[in-house]
């Protein structure tokens, strides 16, 4: 399909044509605002805009990795995609085949959600290209039930449709908090890289945790990010919060663990963020983890 890209008032950081073409960026964002599982806040659908609008106030130099990525890769925005009445299999068929295109165009793929059930679409996309990459899952929850409230393509089911394809045992879950007897067993059983919250907290992982959890991963990671996994008090803008969640530095370890250990991320979705009126940091928050999950990817 013919890509159109959003103009510098609603792209990501509101960047000029000169650096948001289509042509001349090696990065593509695919808004998918897609909600229709909600199990308990809703507000989803307006992830993706939200993204977008707080975008602007980031600024392009990380003082990190002494660069404006921006500037040198270009960052083109999709048009968010228009399911009209596409719900389940319809919808994610959609994506994936939006995601595809965009890698056979060879860019590197941001997807943004909308609910967890849209990440099964790129993660796939990405599979079929890179069949050795594991999967790197941060949530608050498991996210692999085989069904929830009478849909396979539940929020809460979309790892379990993932494993349907893909080896659970190349797929790593950290920060996980809630969940119920049945992914607790499949995890066990299918031997699915789980790094609790609980024992995290406890030290099980010992004082490096992060390095355990990238220790589990394969040389190439598609990374899908569900803002629960934050803890609320950063983050209350979100349909499923779970206390005892994660700040936003130790996070970032995790991705510095992937540059030192010699990982390659190849692509990301992040989902999950359900807009507050009246509360901006969250999205704002939001925005910076995907500029910077971008420096982490592009920086070599």
């Amino acid at each position: 399909m013919p890509f159109k890209t959003l103009p510098t008032e609603g792209n990501f950081l509101a960047l000029e044509n000169k650096y948001s073409s289509f042509e001349d960026s090696a990065i593509a964002i695919l808004s998918a605002p897609y909600e229709k599982t909600v199990s308990y806040g809703g507000g989803t659908v307006n992830g993706p805009k939200a993204i977008l609008d707080a975008s602007a106030y980031v600024e392009f130099y990380d003082d990190e990795f002494k660069s404006e990525l921006c500037f040198k890769h270009g960052i083109a925005t999709i048009e968010p995609l228009k399911f009209g009445k596409k719900e389940g299999k319809q919808a994610l068929d959609l994506i994936e085949k939006s995601v595809a295109e965009l890698l056979d165009a060879g860019k590197f793929v941001v997807t943004l959600g909308g609910e967890h059930t849209i990440s099964t679409a790129p993660i796939l996309a990405y599979f079929n290209k890179y069949p050795e990459m594991s999967v790197l899952h941060f949530d608050a929850h498991s996210d692999l039930r085989e069904s929830y409230q009478g849909s396979q393509y539940s929020h809460a089911s979309f790892m379990a449709r993932v494993t349907e394809k893909m080896n659970p045992e190349a797929i790593t879950q950290v920060g996980i908090r809630a969940l119920c007897k049945e992914e607790a067993e499949f995890i066990k059983k299918n031997g699915v890289n789980t790094f609790f919250a609980s024992s995290i907290r406890r030290g099980i992982h010992k004082k490096n945790w992060q390095k355990q959890v990238v220790k589990t991963l394969n040389d190439l990671v598609y990374v899908t990010f569900d803002v629960d996994f934050f803890d609320p008090s950063i983050m209350p803008s979100t349909g499923t919060p779970e206390p005892d969640g994660f700040l936003y530095h130790e996070t970032l370890e995790v991705f510095r663990q992937l540059r030192l250990q010699g990982k390659k991320i190849v692509g990301f979705d992040i989902v999950e963020l359900a807009p507050t009126p009246g509360i901006t940091h969250p999205d704002i928050l939001t925005a910076r983890l995907l500029y910077k999950m971008l420096n982490f990817a592009f920086t070599e």
